[in-house]
């Protein structure tokens, strides 16, 4: 009985030991969710909302990235385009011979414009690239490389349709009668020690364009060419460059005397037009910006002397341009020196008439010759040929059209010509461009004669064939009329130092807008840029001039 009530109690207690089912099975579900929370990860917190200047700047963050990606996929693009020709098609006996003589601005402005599957193309020139002519000081006083503002011929004429043959030789004569050129290569011109075979020898054309340009004009005055530093092509402004660091050099050898160091720093520029005015501003540069850092015992005694003829400098130009830059000069201290002639360049001084007639001699280490042109031997034994038509002793006389008075198939463009128009560049540029269009209607004209004579052979009296006939006449005579060149003026720019430029720019009908300083500079720069003729030489130019901003210009020298 005992024993019975003991397991009893026992059931009991054990019982109330253990949870109940009901306890169990809201244990679980409590410790499941426990764990699914645990293992569960927490939500992401919401992030601050950006301000409207900070959606702005990551706009245009990518709006920027995307533009230069692009910018840079385009240049590498278009310059291996320039790099990489294409095929080209052969000469083709049956088309006419079209014969180019010179490489300057009026010649490679036709090529860059003309159609040369019309013709069989040959281009002559004593130089097998373009000069970039407007930025020659620039290469003088070191801003600018040389190689950066000349274009091989052949990076032009190699992208044409039909090939064109370059020849590096220049023309000693040209018949007009039985339309031949004769050329010598630069081993016959003494300008080089390579001789082949054949150094000379006779083309026949059927056009040909006379654009040989012009040689620098030195008046018959002594000691000129000897003497001077010209400002005309490539070699002249590396001849010049190097004529001034040797001056400079020179000037700091120990013991000279202060005469002779006032003598050798004394650089004279003769020639008050845009070359001698943006020549004489780029040495006050080169002066203030880079001599005055590495010969500071020199600096102050380097003196810059502009010498013109004429009343004032840059006659082209404004009054109001004029004064600009002659204070600008002032502030410089640059001397000009108007109404005043040069009588004698020797080798340590130049010969000046003053303006009251009296002559004076003044030391100087360099002189620069920027004063004018004259016509090349060679155009002039061309116009003695024709001494009925051609009278004009400036040049080469020439119609509407620019066709050579008295020479069939001859047209003649650029500073060779004597035209109511000023020998400058942008002439020359026009005047290619011209021609490339004369040409492109000669060649169609050719095209419908042809079909003409072919209309005309076929034996039938139809009102067809005769209305046919009819119509091509008509084309032929519509095509027949050239319509005569007419010069557009742009503008004209000159760089003045001081990082300031000044520019006479056409405004609408009414006249000229006239603006200077430092603005017009940004413009001049960028209106040169866009006037170059690849990418090649903008790339090359706009590395340069970053270049000299941040490094300087490099005073040593060979």
């Amino acid at each position: 009985m005992q024993v019975a009530r003991a397991r009893a109690q026992l059931g009991r207690r054990i019982a109330q030991s253990r949870p109940s089912a009901q306890l169990v099975h809201a244990r679980i579900p409590r410790r499941l969710a426990s764990t699914e929370a645990q293992s569960q990860p927490l939500a992401a917190p919401i992030p601050p909302k950006q301000s409207r200047w900070q959606r702005v700047l990551q706009a245009t963050g990518r709006v920027t990235l995307f533009t230069v990606v692009l910018s840079g996929g385009l240049f590498y693009y278009v310059a291996h385009k320039d790099r990489t020709p294409g095929p080209q098609l052969p000469h083709d006996p049956s088309k006419k011979n079209l014969v180019i003589l010179g490489s300057g601005w009026g010649a490679t402005s036709l090529l860059n414009s003309l159609e040369a599957e019309d013709y069989n193309v040959f281009v002559i020139s004593p130089r097998n690239y373009f000069l970039f002519t407007p930025l020659l000081p620039s290469v003088a006083t070191g801003t600018l490389s040389p190689r950066s503002i000349i274009q091989p011929t052949r990076y032009v004429t190699r992208h044409m349709k039909r090939q064109v043959t370059v020849i590096e030789a220049s023309a000693t004569d040209v018949d007009p009668i039985n339309q031949t050129v004769t050329f010598a290569g630069k081993y016959f011109q003494n300008t080089s020690e390579v001789q082949g075979l054949v150094s000379s020898t006779t083309m026949k054309y059927d056009y040909l364009v006379y654009a040989v340009g012009a040689e620098t004009q030195t008046f018959n005055i002594p000691g000129v060419r000897e003497n001077a530093c010209f400002m005309k092509e490539l070699d002249d402004a590396e001849k010049m460059q190097r004529r001034f660091l040797d001056c400079v050099e020179s000037a700091a050898f120990p013991g000279q005397s202060k005469e002779e160091v006032d003598r050798l720093l004394h650089m004279v520029v003769v020639g008050g037009g845009p070359t001698g005015v943006e020549l004489s501003g780029e040495l006050h540069d080169f002066l203030e910006d880079d001599l005055r850092s590495w010969y500071p015992e020199l600096a102050d005694s380097i003196k810059i002397t502009l010498v013109e003829a004429l009343p004032s400098v840059l006659p082209m130009f404004s009054k109001q341009l004029i004064d600009y830059t002659e204070s600008t000069f002032k502030a410089a201290k640059i001397e000009i020196m108007t109404k005043t002639m040069v009588k004698e360049i020797k080798e340590k001084s130049v010969v000046l008439q003053m303006p009251d007639r009296t002559v004076a001699e003044v030391p100087c280490g360099m002189v620069v010759w920027a004063a004018g042109n004259t016509l090349r031997q060679v155009t002039r034994d061309l116009m003695a040929k024709l001494p009925a038509e051609q009278t004009n002793r400036r040049g080469i006389s020439v119609d509407e059209s620019l066709r050579m008075n008295g020479a069939q198939g001859v047209f003649a463009i650029g500073d060779c010509t004597a035209t109511s128009y000023a020998p400058t560049a942008q002439v020359a540029a026009q005047e290619g461009a011209y021609l490339a269009r004369v040409f492109r209607q000669l060649a169609r004209r050719d095209r419908l004669a042809e079909e003409l004579d072919d209309a005309r052979r076929v034996p039938d009296d139809s009102a067809e064939r005769k209305a046919k006939v009819e119509g091509l006449e008509r084309q032929v005579a519509k095509v027949e009329k050239i319509r005569p060149f007419k010069y557009s003026h742009q503008g004209s720019l000159a760089y003045i130092g001081s990082d300031k430029a000044i520019a006479d720019l056409p405004f609408f009908s009414s006249g000229n807008l006239a603006t200077a300083g430092v603005a017009t500079y940004l413009f001049w720069r960028s209106a040169y840029l866009s006037k170059l003729f690849s990418l090649r030489n903008r790339a090359l130019v706009a590395t340069d001039w970053i270049k000299v901003k941040i490094f300087g210009r490099d005073v040593s020298r060979e």
